[in-house]
């Protein structure tokens, strides 16, 4: 079974939306995320852009990556800059380091209607990125 953990900063967005689409894609995928300082609940924004394309990610937590750090892993992930920066040294056995990098929707400022399409925007980048990195790497 293939394990990749997805890490970002927050936990509450761009990794918690990639965990959801890569299960999607694959039920026989072990697949986490984290952050290196984890918000305390997954956006509710998130949540609503990835229920338009029906993925349920309601029940997700964010979780801090200390509890993964001495974990074997196929695959260590980074979605933002600063945690690709502040990642933590993995102790366990990890195949391979990527970068995915997406900007933060969580920071964007404007009408709701403005802020819900960024949402959509990065949700559609990630999902077009993972998809590919499944098709390439894991398939």
């Amino acid at each position: 079974m293939t394990k990749i953990l997805i890490l970002c900063t927050g936990n509450s967005c761009r990794s918690q939306m990639a965990e959801g689409i890569l299960k999607s894609l694959d039920s026989n995928l072990q697949v986490d995320s984290a952050g290196t300082q984890p918000a305390d609940e997954v956006h509710p924004k998130a949540v609503q852009v990835m229920n338009e394309i029906g993925i349920d990610i309601s029940q997700q937590k964010p979780k801090p990556v200390d509890g993964f750090l001495n974990q074997s892993l196929d695959y260590a992930i980074t979605v933002c800059d600063h945690a690709k920066e502040t990642c933590p040294v993995f102790t366990g056995d990890v195949r391979h380091r990527l970068h995915l990098g997406f900007d933060d929707p969580a920071q964007v400022s404007g009408t709701e209607d403005e802020i819900l399409s960024e949402f959509r925007r990065i949700r559609d980048e990630i999902r077009n990125k993972f998809t590919r990195f499944y098709e390439q790497e894991i398939r």
